[in-house]
């Protein structure tokens, strides 16, 4: 039986602003975001009584956004920070709040402005500090940010389980072929194994390649009850689960946390609320920073056993033609990069049917948001229908 809370709210409104090199403060990005949720949904902005605040490591945005937007009265606000798990809470959160009566109609917003002009793409997250007491000792082994950490991990994976660059490789080439599809997509060029493997180092096993885009830019959702979002502009996309689970295992509890994430606890909670099973899911919308996050995502909800997620990926299932349609607007690799925000603005276009040339089977929608290195995780089902 299906949890009270599944389909009881849902997503009214989205609202995206152009990503990329968009050189404008996060608070002005932010700002239209909210905006153009509102005309999606069809809302005044007098009716928005609940806002949820999020950004980017810049921290940008913060808990005075309302005063830009002029909302004077809220019966919700707050600013939330899980890093990359942060959009789908905060949506969890204000689905709960919308059936408990605290507010009816609550905005989550997202906002981050990296890029910098006149400087390198690479310089967008510099300096970044780790929160670890033992801080200073990452820069002398030269783990400088979080891609070195995903590298060991996905180096890890393939000294365990023989995983190969090519079956990285496919992952970024899977997700190239949707957002060829995708005219918002940052990249839309075709890919293929040539230039995949002609692409630049970062850290090895990872090539530019199988590193997320750096995106200003701003997004946001409107979550409203599910009595509402039926008589509003657009079409329903129903909360049907969701979950959260949060691992901070540094090797000493019976697991390698670089090999398995989050996930494996969260995707049954979420699937529980929903009544449904790992078979019911037709599309994947996975938080992808990484060619290997999406791997080893795959393999902690199930869909292949631990160590299989190589073989899993490499025959063309995550892509057009496949049977798991996955990050089918092109992910955070090809499209743009808005943390967890980049995987749902994809899960409400689908769920909606709006996907166009890409639009794929919508009955269950998994979307997943990961923070930290595999440490914070929100997992949300989206669907066209509410139960």
């Amino acid at each position: 039986m299906a949890h009270r809370m599944s389909g009881k709210a849902a997503i009214c409104g989205l609202g995206m602003t152009e990503m990329g090199r968009v050189y404008r403060s996060a608070t002005d990005l932010a700002t239209e975001a909210v905006f153009l949720a509102l005309k999606d949904a069809g809302l005044d902005k007098s009716q928005l009584d609940g806002l949820l605040i999020n950004c980017g490591t810049t921290r940008n945005v913060n808990l005075g956004l309302h005063r830009s937007l002029g909302l004077k009265e809220l019966n919700v606000l707050t600013f939330m920070q899980g890093f990359g798990s942060s959009a789908g809470q905060m949506i969890q959160y204000a689905a709960m709040a919308v059936d408990n009566g605290m507010a009816d109609y609550i905005c989550c917003v997202f906002a981050d402005d990296p890029l910098k002009e006149g400087k390198r793409t690479g310089d967008a997250y510099a300096g970044g500090a780790r929160p670890e007491a033992l801080a200073s000792l990452y820069p002398i082994y030269g783990f400088a940010g979080a891609i070195p950490m995903y590298a060991m991990g996905a180096q890890r994976h393939m000294d365990t389980y023989g995983t190969t660059q090519d079956q990285l490789g496919s992952i970024a080439i899977q997700q190239r072929q949707w957002a060829g599809m995708n005219e918002n997509a940052t990249k839309r060029e075709p890919l293929d194994l040539d230039s995949y493997h002609a692409s630049p180092w970062v850290v090895e096993p990872f090539h530019v390649l199988d590193c997320c885009l750096v995106s200003n830019g701003g997004v946001a959702v409107i979550v409203t009850s599910a009595e509402r979002a039926r008589d509003m502009a657009q079409p329903p996309v129903y909360i049907r689960g969701f979950a959260q689970a949060h691992n901070h295992d540094v090797g000493q509890g019976g697991h390698d946390p670089l090999l398995e994430g989050p996930g494996l606890k969260a995707g049954p909670r979420a699937l529980s609320m929903a009544d449904a099973k790992l078979e019911d899911v037709t599309q994947c919308q996975i938080y992808d920073c990484y060619t290997y996050t999406v791997l080893v995502t795959l393999e902690d909800y199930g869909f292949c056993e631990k160590g299989e997620g190589g073989a899993f990926v490499e025959d063309g299932k995550l892509g057009p033609e496949g049977s798991l349609p996955t990050n089918t607007g092109g992910g955070e690799l090809s499209s743009f990069y808005m943390w967890g925000m980049t995987p749902i603005t994809e899960g409400v276009i689908q769920g909606r049917g709006q996907g166009g040339e890409r639009q794929c089977p919508n009955d269950l929608i998994l979307v997943t948001g990961n923070g930290g290195v595999l440490n914070y995780h929100a997992t949300l089902l989206l669907s066209p229908e509410a139960a």
